[in-house]
């Protein structure tokens, strides 16, 4: 049996500068925002203010699990901390959507029933506002493709500048053309957004806390190149699973007559280069030791 090992991890003392920083700036403005929509009567900024409340719970469990992460192993946690990542973002994707469905509903009820605004308030809260999340967005920076971690937090302040700029626009248009409803209906487009946004962030979540295999492996091909390896007879239970956004493990029964490192290495080798898997383990395995593939 073999046990290959490679945890490659980029720098987190940066983005927990980063995440902190940020934290800090929504904490501020989301008061500002709350009292301006209060007073002007902005559902529209009110959403905003209400989006920045899930950034900071969001950005506060994302700098929490980016640490815990960090924690090294133990005899019961053999794996460490690394899922800690995936279910803060499991945590942000939930809040997006029962954020997105409350602003809907409340979208709702003021096309029906028009709420009068302070528009020049509302454009400058807006404005203002729109500002801070486009510098929270660089602070955040552009690398989390692949960090479902760092992307729900980038989401959430993503959909509150999108929130920024849907104010901005009812604020306009209640000041300069009387048009109340602006403010409801860009409300509701904006929620749609942030809606589809936090569907996609809870399928991959759940993909890794159930242990699906990763949409970039494909298991079936990964089954045909190790049976295509010289000696190889056969392969059972074959498993590949996500521990953390780009850390993918597999484990494997190989049947073959050939008990050698050489084979080990090469088959550690093929998966590590085709497939990106970093964490093997494969048992070599006679064919007259071999098990039915279990099925629980």
């Amino acid at each position: 049996m073999d046990h290959g090992h490679s945890h490659a991890h980029g720098p987190v003392e940066g983005r927990e500068g980063k995440l902190a920083a940020t934290l800090a700036l929504v904490l501020v403005w989301m008061a500002v925002e709350a009292l301006g929509g209060w007073f002007s009567g902005s559902l529209a900024l009110l959403a905003d203010a209400g989006h920045m409340l899930s950034d900071a719970a969001a950005l506060g469990i994302t700098l929490f699990a980016v640490r815990m992460a960090r924690w090294p192993a133990s005899a019961q946690h053999t794996y460490g901390f690394h899922r800690a990542e995936i279910l803060a973002a499991f945590l942000n994707a939930s809040a997006l959507l029962l954020l997105s469905l409350g602003i809907l509903y409340e979208a709702w009820e003021r096309i029906w029933l028009p709420t009068p605004l302070a528009g020049p308030m509302v454009v400058g809260v807006a404005t203002v506002g729109l500002l801070v999340n486009l510098l929270s967005l660089k602070l955040l920076g552009h690398h989390h493709a692949d960090d479902l971690n760092l992307r729900s937090a980038w989401l959430h302040v993503a959909s509150d500048a999108l929130g920024s700029v849907a104010a901005i626009l009812a604020g306009l248009s209640a000041w300069t053309l009387g048009w109340t409803w602006v403010d409801p209906a860009a409300s509701a487009l904006i929620a749609l957004l942030v809606l589809r946004s936090g569907w996609q962030l809870l399928d991959e979540s759940l993909a890794v806390l159930m242990e699906r295999a990763p949409a970039r492996v494909d298991v079936g091909r990964l089954r045909e190149r190790l049976l295509a390896q010289q000696g190889v007879e056969g392969v059972h239970d074959l498993h590949v699973w996500s521990l953390s956004s780009g850390l993918i493990a597999m484990s494997g029964h190989v049947v073959t007559a050939q008990q050698s490192p050489e084979l080990l290495c090469a088959l550690r080798e093929l998966l590590r280069s085709e497939f990106g898997i970093g964490h093997v383990t494969l048992q070599l395995e006679p064919a007259a030791c071999s098990e039915p593939e279990l099925h629980p």
